[in-house]
């Protein structure tokens, strides 16, 4: 019961509970039954009832509870100067609201319609009061559906407040405002699009509500409005970028979970074109794919392999270069499903989109070259990185050495011989369309950006965590654009030449090889000989390459000299950079003796596989010959001479040595028994190996003049293991001409007379006792008698000179012994210059 007593006051009484209500402004006393029904009945002849807001607000708060509630709530329609009555001054019920919203729209009174509202929105739906506000929002719905189709003409009006109402802190009251928003969206229906952001937005805070009723009719809300926008075909999708844009980088999973919802339901629309904006939203896509829910995360891998399969329907109409740098930055995600699927988006990119992702080489190495080396934990990316690898490298190609501006006039005035190139690269590698201009792309010249290359391929070399095949493949990076784009590469050889050069004390025999290659091709290509600059000029080369230096003092090379440094047609030709090479490979094995023990012979006869065998031996010779680290050069002399008595790589040289029937034989012997000379036995077995028996026995007469050491002993037992082996079958045949072969024989006896009683002083002694009886093997045959001389005169040689010259090293060797002997210390190890 409400009584409006005569001082003024209000009293409420319900339940046996009181309340003081608030003033009125006439006494009054009114009885209400306990049904609305009935309460509306004993309202209808009262034309008038004032009430303060204070006043309706206390009454409210008081009769929360009772069938009072509903007609106070609404109250202000009757306090406002045009009241919403009947002709006879009754209050409207819902029903009777909506009778009356209906009149006003057949009588096309739109100013009534909006003052409706207005009431509807200002005075309850926005209201201070939680209850006003309820009654609001049924009020809007209910209006709504009045108005019906001519709803759309007021959205804005009857949307707003109720959007508003989805910030509010009672959760009731955002439930019942999802209620009213549906009820507008589900009678107005395309006429919503217009305001479908703020609706968007709206929907995007709730689907993130801790309530489960809001959040359950937000869902609701949410599955009319996909239904409305896959209807309609005037969804305007450039204006709603911007927003999801913006929400996608929301970090609650629910929010998220909408987010994804929404854009597998925009994908799937024939008439939204949402791979034109893909750009805009794949990183936020790539961040969404790292969410620690299952379900999310799911959900985002289905609408990501939507979109590749949309792009490679449609690879023309993508923008490939837009998207290139988000690839790579994911590609490098710590998240393994984020990296594989970006790696995998990078795969079908480099294939699709060809030569337009040049630009982004230098991004993608780096990101993809780690992937390499990765175990078997992570194998499903170790392959695909290793595809992509492979296709963007087969994407450079020679036309990528030329300058910029003759690629751009070239571009313009042959456009479609550049076409045609590409379409044979594209045949020649075997692979899917690598074009440099995919279809439907602007024709713009590609240019590589070798600078960048480089440097990530020079900082995975220097990082000494990179693991070995990621190490391999920077290695074929470099030999491969040292082939197709040589001139430009030259540009950064001064910089790559000593961490080449560090590679080769790599643990690993293939990545070792690898480097060869690249060293070796730096060493041959035409690209690396310098104008006006032969292997002896380094005066253009920079003081802090100190490592680049080339002696002055190699133009002591004999004209011969120079021309054995050219190769055979078979074998490439030696630039500028060879000679470099060979000082600076001495200089690494000369710093690092446990390279050159362990992998020394390895490292040489691969580069005598790569390169021209007797250019290698000829310029260590010469280098060798000025090494003023006179024991570290009877260790590289002693290994040299190993290799090529004993390597298969060298069997063609050892022919060729063996006979010196040519110039250029008899200049490289003249080149190696000078160096030789560090070492008194590799040089008896280098005349072993020519045949030039006097001289090696004049040698060994000489040997009585040396200091016999342990390691000498050792050398020349190692000589007679060397005489027993195949190499030297043409030696040991040559004993049966005992007449025409002296000096051998002399030779021999004077190996086993340095030789103290050992195994192979029986070896060798068992061998010389084979020797038959020259008077047993008389033969009538005068044209071989004086064969031996005139295979000596034929050389042409000045063995007294090479002799001379043996004892004078031989004589440094002494010297240096002792001195190191009283120093107690090894003498800095350089090269003479």
């Amino acid at each position: 019961m409400v009584n409006f007593g005569s001082r003024g006051k209000v009293v409420v009484r319900t339940d046996k509970k009181v309340w003081l209500a608030g003033h009125l402004s006439r006494d009054l006393i009114l009885k209400v039954s306990p049904t609305f029904s009935q309460a509306a009945n004993l309202l209808a002849d009262i034309s008038l009832l004032r009430v303060t807001r204070e006043t309706r607000a206390r009454l409210l708060n008081a009769a929360a509870f009772t069938p009072v509630y509903v007609l106070l709530s609404y109250a202000p329609l009757w306090s406002q100067p045009q009241r919403l009555l009947n002709g006879r001054g009754q209050f409207l019920t819902m029903g009777e609201l909506t009778r009356l919203v209906r009149e006003f729209v057949a009588q096309n009174n739109a100013v009534q319609i909006k003052h409706v509202i207005q009431i509807l929105s200002q005075e309850f739906a926005l209201s201070q009061h939680p209850h006003s506000r309820k009654g609001g929002l049924i009020g809007l719905a209910a209006c709504s559906i009045a108005l019906g189709k001519d709803s759309g003409l007021y959205l804005k009006e009857l949307i707003e407040p109720v959007l508003t109402c989805f910030n509010d802190a009672d959760s009731r009251l955002r439930y019942y405002a999802c209620e009213a928003l549906y009820n507008i969206v589900k009678v107005a229906r395309g006429s919503v699009l217009p305001h479908f952001n703020v609706l968007f937005d709206g929907l995007s805070k709730l689907a993130a509500d801790p309530d489960p009723n809001v959040k359950s009719g937000s869902e609701l809300l949410d599955r009319l409005l996909k239904d409305i926008v896959t209807e309609s075909n005037k969804f305007d999708l450039v204006g709603f970028i911007p927003l999801l844009r913006e929400r996608i980088y929301s970090n609650n999973q629910y929010a998220r979970q909408f987010i994804i919802s929404w854009i597998l339901v925009l994908e799937s629309v024939p008439d939204i074109n949402l791979l034109d904006y893909l750009p805009e939203i794949l990183d936020g896509l790539f961040q969404i794919l790292g969410d620690n829910s299952k379900e999310i995360r799911k959900m985002c891998e289905v609408a990501l392999g939507e979109f590749l399969k949309e792009i490679k329907k449609n690879p023309s109409s993508v923008k490939f270069a837009e998207m290139a740098n988000i690839l790579v930055i994911h590609c490098q995600a710590s998240d393994d499903l984020i990296q594989l699927t970006a790696m995998c988006w990078m795969r079908e990119f480099i294939q699709l989109a060809g030569r337009v992702m040049l630009p982004y080489s230098s991004g993608i190495l780096t990101a993809v070259l780690p992937c390499l080396s990765y175990d078997d934990r992570k194998k499903s990316i170790k392959e695909v990185a290793n595809v992509c690898n492979q296709s963007l490298m087969k994407l450079v190609i020679p036309e990528d050495d030329e300058t910029d501006e003759s690629k751009q006039s070239l571009s313009l005035q042959t456009e479609p011989k550049e076409e045609s190139l590409s379409q044979q690269e594209v045949t020649s590698s075997g692979e899917g369309p690598c074009d440099e201009f995919p279809p439907g792309t602007d024709r713009v010249p590609v240019t590589l950006n070798l600078d960048g290359i480089v440097q990530v391929l020079d900082c995975h070399l220097h990082d000494s965590a990179t693991g070995m095949m990621t190490r391999i493949a920077v290695l074929k990076w470099l030999y491969h654009l040292y082939i197709k784009t040589p001139r430009k590469m030259f540009r950064h050889t001064d910089s790559l030449f000593p961490i080449l050069l560090r590679t080769l004390s790599d643990e690993s025999d293939e990545v070792i090889l690898k480097d060869l290659e690249v060293l070796a091709e730096i060493a041959s290509s035409p690209a690396g000989q310098t104008e006006d600059q032969g292997p002896c000029d380094g005066s253009d080369m920079r003081s802090s390459q100190s490592e680049l230096h080339i002696p002055v003092k190699a133009s002591q090379l004999s004209s011969s000299g120079t021309k054995g440094m050219e190769c055979s047609p078979s074998t490439p030709t030696m630039n500028s950079y060879f000679y470099k090479f060979m000082i600076n490979l001495l200089k690494r094995f000369s710093s690092e003796r446990k390279l050159l023990e362990t992998r020394g012979a390895f490292i040489i006869r691969q580069l005598c596989l790569l390169l021209n065998a007797e250019n290698i031996f000829h310029s260590m010779a010469d280098i060798l010959l000025r090494e003023e680290d006179l024991k570290f050069a009877s260790t590289m002399v002693h290994t040299l001479n190993t290799i090529l008595l004993t390597s298969s790589e060298l069997f063609q040289l050892r022919n060729q040595l063996k006979d010196l029937k040519t110039p250029e034989s008899r200049n490289l012997f003249c080149c190696l028994y000078r160096s030789w000379c560090h070492n008194p036995v590799t040089t008896v077995s280098l005349c072993f190996l020519t045949q030039n028996y006097k001289h090696a026995y004049d040698l060994i007469q000489k040997f009585g003049d040396l200091e016999v050491t342990v390691d000498f002993l050792t050398e020349v037992d190692k000589l007679v293991q060397l005489i027993e082996c195949p190499i030297f079958t043409y030696l040991r045949l040559q004993l049966l001409d005992v007449k025409n072969n002296p000096y051998l024989i002399k030779a021999l006896y004077g190996l086993l007379m340095l030789l103290p009683q050992s195994s192979a002083f029986q070896l060798l002694s068992h061998r010389l006792q084979c020797v038959p009886n020259p008077e047993l093997l008389q033969t009538t045959d005068s044209t071989k008698t004086t064969l031996g001389f005139k295979k000596a005169t034929a050389t042409n040689i000045d063995y007294l000179e090479l002799l001379q010259h043996f004892e004078r090293v031989q004589n440094k060797h002494l010297e240096v012994r002792h001195q190191r002997a009283g120093r107690g210390e090894p003498p800095d190890r350089r090269v003479v210059l």
